[in-house]
């Protein structure tokens, strides 16, 4: 009996020595993760493109953190690791590259122009920036470090009128939520923010936008793990497979 219970147990221990064996064999398959850093604008088209990065290398897979580029570009100079970093103006990318923080030379691949978005029908029939600056107005835009905020202070000073806004924003993104929830009659996001909300908000678009373009630059970082894998990533954002994706989620080119 004793000896049958021995034989049971051997059986059972080499049983879950071959699981884990074929556990390990598995997971030295796959592919790199590559940790992406982008702007919040990105969030949309670069998970598609990741889609398509994935597809075209077996086994890799795309990590992203999406946030107000000059908030990547701090926790990017504190240590954290990334092996892509994709900036909404070439301000914070430059930032960036003087940190050390840039493997080669960034490559500009979109650009991005303001609108406002107001709630559902413009029930405050706003038609002009300068319609902004109505008393009474709860009107959000991004925080001055932010290169959707950066772009709307040139407009303001183009157009001589300054806003009063209940909420300066980390990221467009925000600044969208808050339209789209009823926190705000309105707010200043990209061109693309605006199309990705479709039906939730009214589209206001203002020609002085034209003055302060916005222009994104990627980058490998010099702590990316595998280069190589970033650089592809790159290569896809950049060529013609990016740019295609990019139009369709409204960005032009730079």
């Amino acid at each position: 009996m004793l000896r049958s219970v021995r034989t049971l147990l051997a059986i059972v221990m080499m049983g879950s020595v071959g699981v884990l064996a074929g556990c390990g064999s598995d997971s030295s398959k796959s592919g790199p993760v590559l940790n992406v850093y982008a702007a919040a604008s990105l969030k949309d088209a670069f998970t598609a493109l990741a889609d398509r990065y994935q597809k075209d290398n077996p086994g890799s897979s795309v990590q992203f953190n999406f946030a107000g580029s000059s908030s990547l570009v701090t926790q990017l100079t504190q240590g954290a690791n990334a092996d892509v970093f994709a900036s909404a103006d070439t301000n914070n990318m430059s930032n960036a590259a003087k940190a050390g923080l840039v493997s080669g030379t960034p490559v500009n691949f979109a650009s991005n122009t303001l609108v406002i978005v107001t709630r559902p029908g413009n029930p405050k029939h706003l038609n002009t920036f300068a319609d902004l600056a109505q008393p009474g107005l709860n009107v959000v835009v991004c925080a001055r470090q932010v290169p959707c905020g950066t772009a709307t202070r040139k407009v303001e000073t183009l157009v001589g009128v300054p806003l009063s806004p209940v909420s300066e924003e980390t990221s467009v993104t925000d600044v969208l939520n808050k339209v789209t929830s009823g926190q705000a009659d309105a707010g200043l996001v990209y061109q693309t923010d605006a199309q990705s909300a479709g039906a939730k908000v009214a589209k206001v678009e203002f020609p002085q936008s034209a003055s302060a373009v916005n222009v994104y630059p990627i980058a490998v970082l010099k702590s990316s793990a595998n280069a190589a894998a970033a650089q592809r990533f790159v290569d896809l954002v950049t060529g013609d497979a990016g740019r295609q994706t990019l139009a369709q989620f409204g960005f032009a080119k730079p």
